[in-house]
């Protein structure tokens, strides 16, 4: 069974999971998952795990990261994106001219650093078993409790002062680079601007270009998905080295913890995960190393690397 990490350029248009049957098709197993879902709307790395390799999906799932967007202000949607419908009366021209830089500025440190989001209602989040998503098709009012999110960078690249016509109104189109934590909501982030300037706002064009060390040059696209064999996965050694601290195991302690021992490791300090990586470069478990002991959090299996 072929085992690793592939990294995947997603179009717009596609779900995950459409993606994910691709690659099963490709790769000729079912055993594919994905960390990190991205919209049909979005764009970019998709993180699919082949194999005993998804086992470590968990792990990329919290991962940070990065995406570059384009942030409509003048308008509101109902889904906080493009594909919604407007919501109320677009924001009238002289409010969007009494916009500055410097306000737009000051609008956007109130959404930097540690903040408190409440996610789009549109969501995959589950309310009472049921995705907000669905609970909203249904016609169905979802209110969603903030949670701690932290934007590490909301950096702006170019903004566009778009005067409309007499089929658009007027608009300001913001594109920026975000350097986010797990689990933030770009379109939120897009609706928050809008708020705090008192026009509205939403996401025009989503596009993730890094999930913590893996970036979007590195990806296939899916044009060469089709073709992609074993060759093209990043072994699951290659991505554990990458994400976590290593224990090079001798052939006892890969033995031992094959069968689910624990293992005596009085020099290292407490740390989890660790990667055990074993002499022929394989990754043996995820383990836990607490007072000088460590316990297997996770065991892979010997698939064909």
């Amino acid at each position: 069974m072929p085992t690793g990490l592939l990294l995947v350029d997603k179009p717009a248009g596609l779900t995950s999971h459409d993606v994910v049957s691709r690659a099963r098709r490709a790769l000729g197993t079912r055993k594919v998952g994905h960390a990190g879902t991205l919209d049909p709307l979005a764009t970019g790395l998709l993180t699919l795990g082949v194999g005993s390799a998804t086992r470590l999906l968990t792990y990329l799932v919290g991962l940070d990261k990065t995406y570059e967007t384009t942030i409509v202000l003048g308008r509101a949607t109902t889904t906080d994106d493009a594909e919604g419908e407007v919501l109320g009366e677009p924001a009238p021209a002289a409010a969007l001219d009494a916009i500055t830089d410097d306000q737009l500025a000051a609008a956007i440190a109130t959404l930097t650093g540690p903040i408190e989001q409440v996610p789009s209602a549109v969501s995959a989040i589950k309310v009472d078993g049921r995705r907000a998503y669905d609970r909203v098709r249904a016609g169905e009012h979802v209110e969603l409790k903030a949670r701690a999110v932290t934007i590490a960078a909301f950096d702006v690249l170019a903004v566009r002062r778009l005067p409309g016509s007499a089929d658009e109104p007027p608009t300001i189109e913001a594109d920026a680079r975000i350097d986010c934590s797990s689990g933030t909501y770009i379109r939120a982030l897009a609706r928050d601007l809008g708020t705090a300037l008192g026009v509205g706002g939403h996401l025009r064009a989503l596009r993730r270009t890094r999930v913590g060390p893996f970036d979007v040059p590195d990806a296939v696209s899916l044009e060469q998905l089709a073709d992609i064999g074993p060759a093209g996965l990043a072994s699951s050694a290659a991505v554990a080295e990458r994400l976590f601290p290593v224990l090079r195991a001798t052939d006892d302690q890969a033995r031992d913890l094959g069968h689910g021992k624990k293992l005596a490791l009085p020099e290292l300090d407490d740390v989890e995960p660790l990667a055990a990586i074993d002499g022929a470069g394989r990754l043996v478990a995820l383990v836990s190393v607490r007072n000088g002991v460590g316990r297997t959090l996770v065991g892979f299996p010997i698939d064909a690397e």
